[in-house]
């Protein structure tokens, strides 16, 4: 049986996340899922982008593509036209894959391209030197925004809900096993899929907001965590400050290529 070993390039290690970074833990779910899918890896490509979690495609065993910055979800997008059989992946970070490429991400959901794609969201661009990014809280201290940032933050999965994402999820990665089910979730979904991980930026943005080592985010991440039941119940004020994990969005549409290739059959038959 395959496990998540089988996926992964050990000779490319060690890994050249900063310690504690939550990337890891996202990285060795990706492998253990697509070990418990049982896929062939010559079904399976990946593409990613720049930035921190644009790494990932230098540990994985797969047929990789590694793209421009904010251009992973195009690159993705004709990967998965080209050849339906294939599953597509695509990692990003919030910088790479919603402040640079926020609007490939809406024209993917809206068009349901079926790929999963799978975004770590630190707070900030760790890899450039912890500058904000769009999903940077209001008032956070980073290299760019040393009086605290002004901007509201873009939350990613009610921008992929609102723009037609048919499967929406949110996980941390202190809880490892629930990433796991969604990743997993997410790719046998047939059309657009999302997954949000929220991860630690010890480095940048954890020293700049004073929030202590990196075992100490991790549990601040777990502390905030409710469910979508939870956060139901609750005031847009008394979710300012708490992180919605689970499935948000799990809904059938016909994907893109399956729409396409309907009207393909249908004028092939009246021709």
């Amino acid at each position: 049986m395959a496990t998540y070993k089988d996926y992964m390039l050990f000779d490319k290690l060690p890994q050249t996340w900063c310690a504690g970074c939550g990337e890891g833990i996202a990285l060795q779910s990706i492998a253990a899922v697509l070990a418990s899918t049982g896929y062939d890896k010559h079904d399976i490509a990946l593409v990613s982008g720049i930035g921190c979690f644009g790494r990932v495609d230098d540990y994985l065993d797969l047929n990789c593509m590694h793209v421009t910055h904010g251009r992973a979800l195009p690159a993705a997008t004709g990967i998965a036209l080209a050849n339906p059989n294939l599953h597509v992946l695509v990692t990003m970070g919030d910088g790479d894959g919603v402040t640079i490429g926020g609007n490939h991400l809406i024209h993917c959901a809206r068009r349901n391209i079926n790929l999963t794609a799978i975004i770590a969201n630190n707070y900030n661009y760790g890899q450039t030197g912890g500058q904000y990014s769009a999903t940077t809280p209001t008032g956070s201290i980073t290299s760019t925004s040393p009086y605290g940032h002004v901007e509201p933050p873009m939350d990613i999965c009610k921008l992929a809900a609102a723009a037609g994402g048919t499967y929406v999820a949110r996980a941390t990665s202190y809880n490892p096993v629930q990433m796991r089910k969604l990743i997993k979730d997410g790719i046998y979904h047939k059309g657009f899929s999302l997954i949000e991980i929220m991860v630690a930026c010890p480095t940048h943005y954890g020293r700049y907001n004073k929030q202590g080592e990196a075992a100490r985010m991790m549990k601040l991440m777990n502390e905030q965590s409710i469910t979508p039941e939870e956060a139901s119940h609750m005031t847009e004020e008394e979710l300012s400050n708490k992180i919605v994990v689970g499935c948000l969005v799990n809904k059938e549409r016909d994907d893109y290529y399956t729409k396409y290739h309907k009207i393909i059959e249908e004028e092939r038959e009246e021709a």
